[in-house]
């Protein structure tokens, strides 16, 4: 396969990856063509990259991700499974515990999730909660720990149809954490 004429979104820089692996995107995208990799899929790629270059499965799964859509294989936010998913974030002035009790509280979501309705699917208490959607989309929160007062809340947002549903659930949820944060009085 070509190069993609179509836009990309790299998850990362070539700092990032270089200070991470050794080695920066182009350097990867090279040692991937010359092993075939286009030919392979996603599960494949990653146990490529550990085995014969022994870095970890995050290092792996990064540079897998970001090859596939080098190579016009997978569309930015797109899953293996074929389906899209959008990410966003928000540090959040309050410890963790309260971060999650606001996120996983059917009676306090109503104020900052909006016309949204959430089921929650499971819970790990303050780590992570996932629901999902009255939309049909499936909601994942991970939450961690930015000092004493602080937590970075992460969504991702599952299940999305097409590469066109992407950009307009990642806008709904950056509204939706700012609500949040200012409900948390941020």
């Amino acid at each position: 396969m070509g190069e993609s004429t179509a836009p990309r979104r790299r998850t990362m820089s070539d700092q990032a990856l270089i200070e991470g692996t050794g080695a920066d995107w182009k350097t990867w995208l090279a040692l991937l063509d010359e092993r075939g990799a286009a030919e392979l899929d996603h599960a494949a790629i990653a146990r490529l990259l550990m085995r014969e270059f022994e870095i970890d499965g995050w290092w792996a799964q990064s540079i897998t991700v970001g090859y596939e859509q080098e190579r016009g294989v997978r569309a930015p936010g797109q899953r293996p499974d074929g389906a899209f998913s959008a990410t966003v974030s928000k540090t959040l002035d309050v410890p963790i515990g309260a971060a999650f009790e606001h996120l996983a509280d059917p009676e306090t979501q109503a104020g900052w999730v909006g016309d949204l309705e959430l089921v929650q699917r499971s819970a790990s208490p303050p780590a992570s909660v996932r629901f999902d959607a009255s939309d049909g989309s499936r909601v994942l929160v991970n939450l961690s720990v930015q000092g004493e007062t602080k937590t970075a809340v992460q969504v991702e947002v599952a299940k999305l149809a097409s590469p066109e549903d992407v950009g307009p659930a990642e806008e709904a949820w950056k509204t939706r954490l700012e609500r949040l944060a200012a409900q948390l009085g941020n």
